[in-house]
């Protein structure tokens, strides 16, 4: 049986499902990892600011804005809202 010039190739699609699922587990343990971060660096800030006389540090305010940007693009392609991935992937910013 001749196979069908115009067919959708059901096997490239197969392999890209498991390729995403795999990117899937491996951004959803990067999340993992970022939210634990991500509450560390609270502690880290409140302490800050109770020290400083209620100034944050900017640096890490600043890094909390670049994860808050970062789990949004994860979010988005574990939902398949999107088709982009995020770092490492693609350009952080």
């Amino acid at each position: 049986m001749a196979k069908d010039q115009d067919a959708p190739d059901h096997d490239a699609d197969f392999e890209n499902i498991w390729l995403r699922l795999v990117n899937m587990v491996i951004i959803a343990v990067l999340m993992s990892m970022a939210s634990t971060l991500l509450g560390l660096m609270m502690v880290a800030q409140f302490l800050i600011m109770l020290l400083s006389n209620r100034e944050p540090n900017e640096q890490l305010a600043e890094m909390g804005t670049t994860m808050g940007v970062w789990m949004a693009k994860a979010a988005r392609y574990q939902t398949a809202a999107s088709e982009v991935k995020p770092w490492p992937w693609t350009e952080l910013d």
